[in-house]
């Protein structure tokens, strides 16, 4: 009767993904055999199917080691691969020293085992959606409150990236209208989560101007109905993005790079495009305040400002699970429940290339999502 129910008494046996750093400094990426303890009452077994490799994952998996200088090797008949962090960075690490880390923000799979609750119950064989940490694993325990139920016919590859990018991206256009703005601006824009950007956009009737570094980029981003698609390698780029900013009235940018000159770039750029539109010459510049939020990292070099745009302008960081908190359960099960019946659509991911938990650690693959170049995303099949 108990395995009619959903529930056993037998607990599951899997690989899971695990990251640990050494006080020595040694980062070793390996497979471990877990148990996985049966539900509790408000809890349920998953079987995780598919779970992308985001931006956001990487600093735990590798944390600041030294990933080209990676050595890999077998233990137990199992792939491991081994880096140092430099000793400068070593102070970087701190309470994680030591300690085996699973990793994964996000994926989506089978319930196979429920607790005893109506709600862990009505989830017993249907997929799910996860945003719950260790992903990279072939199960997982999670509560019924941590599971988005996928509508009838969603694949658990689809449903897969269902919350980092696609409420990323809802956040950037809540964030626009809790705070004034009225338009955006987001770079590195041909991404899984820029197309996204986009198709909300159009959706929700809100300008975007998109900023990236080929022309193939450009024409993907147009081929989806982007208004505005700007390469940041042209000569006229900044003329460009002057003029995107005036016909848009955008004074919000979200950069996903964060290093560099391309933050000031932007802020400049909406002031010339603000004091065009004030009539009059102020010392102090516009008086229209710009703001422009970092949220990712992809050049690691430092933020150069050139302060050529007055006095009004922030430049601050964003995150998604701060963004969360902030508009409450109400406002994130609402934006919740859009990505799940969107996730075809709108929110739909591709991927370049899905790989099992064992290919996560080979040379060719490691070396490829470490990369984060933009149109590469991989997926990872657990229990593939």
């Amino acid at each position: 009767t108990d395995h009619l129910m959903g529930v056993t008494n037998m607990a599951e046996q899997g690989l899971q993904f695990q990251t640990c750093i050494s006080a020595e400094g040694e980062l070793t990426l390996s497979l471990v055999n877990v148990d996985f303890p049966d539900p509790k009452e408000d809890e349920v077994l998953v079987r995780v199917d598919a779970a992308p490799i985001n931006p956001s994952d990487l600093g735990l998996l590798f944390g600041p080691a030294d990933i080209t200088a990676a050595t890999y090797s077998e233990v137990d008949g199992r792939p491991s691969v081994t880096a140092m962090v430099p000793e400068a960075m070593r102070r970087h690490i701190g309470a994680r020293v030591g300690h085996a880390m699973p990793a994964g923000n996000e994926g989506a799979g089978v319930v196979i085992q429920a607790g005893s609750s109506d709600a862990a119950q009505q989830l017993m064989g249907k997929t799910v959606a996860v945003l719950g940490g260790a992903m990279y694993s072939q199960y997982r325990v999670l509560k019924v409150s941590q599971c988005l139920l996928m509508n009838e016919g969603v694949s658990a590859k689809q449903g897969a990236s269902c919350f980092v990018n696609p409420l990323t991206a809802l956040g950037m256009v809540e964030t626009m209208r809790q705070e004034g703005h009225t338009a955006l601006l987001h770079t590195a824009a041909a991404s899984n989560l820029g197309q996204m950007l986009v198709k909300i956009c159009l959706k929700d009737g809100v300008e975007l101007v998109n900023v990236v570094r080929k022309q193939e980029h450009v024409d993907l981003l147009k081929g989806i109905g982007a208004a505005h698609a700007l390469n940041s390698s042209d000569p006229g780029f900044m003329g460009d993005l002057v003029s995107a900013l005036t016909a848009t009235d955008a004074t919000l940018g979200f950069d996903a790079t964060g290093g560099g000159t391309l933050a000031g770039q932007i802020l400049t750029a909406m002031e010339v495009a603000q004091n065009a539109k004030m009539g009059e010459f102020s010392r102090y510049g516009s008086t229209t305040y710009k703001q422009v939020y970092i949220y990712g990292g992809l050049d690691r070099s430092p933020t150069t400002l050139n302060r050529a745009f007055g006095m009004a302008w922030g430049l601050g960081g964003w995150l998604l699970t701060p963004f969360l908190q902030k508009i409450g359960q109400a406002g994130a099960d609402a934006l919740r429940q859009r990505v799940a019946d969107e996730i075809t659509t709108t929110f739909a991911s591709h991927y370049t290339c899905e790989i099992s938990l064992a290919e996560m650690l080979t040379q060719a693959h490691l070396e490829g999502y470490a990369k984060q170049a933009t149109g590469e995303k991989y997926l990872v099949t657990p229990n593939a």
